[in-house]
């Protein structure tokens, strides 16, 4: 799991961003939000700080998701992270 939240840690930070990233927090975050959802396509909004707004885009399937993009909202811009893209 250590390679998962780091994944999500690097690719959030090269996309610019730079506020505090916790990749095990968005990970359970996802856990959390997506339980008991049917399999489909969802964006689940999350407010980090006042000013600080993650979407993220997931696609639920039977034993697991995709996590296909988070797009954060913050004072310094809108920052596009694609799950998906090489």
């Amino acid at each position: 799991m250590e390679e998962i939240y780091r994944l999500i840690e690097e690719k959030i930070a090269n996309s610019g961003y730079t506020g505090i990233i916790n990749g095990e927090e968005i990970y359970d975050e996802i856990c959390d939000e997506i339980e008991d959802k049917e399999n489909g396509s969802y964006i689940f909004m999350s407010k980090k700080e006042d000013d600080v707004l993650f979407e993220y885009k997931i696609d639920v399937m039977d034993e697991q998701f995709n996590l296909s993009y988070v797009d954060i909202n913050s004072p310094k811009g809108k920052f596009h992270i694609d799950f998906d893209a090489e």
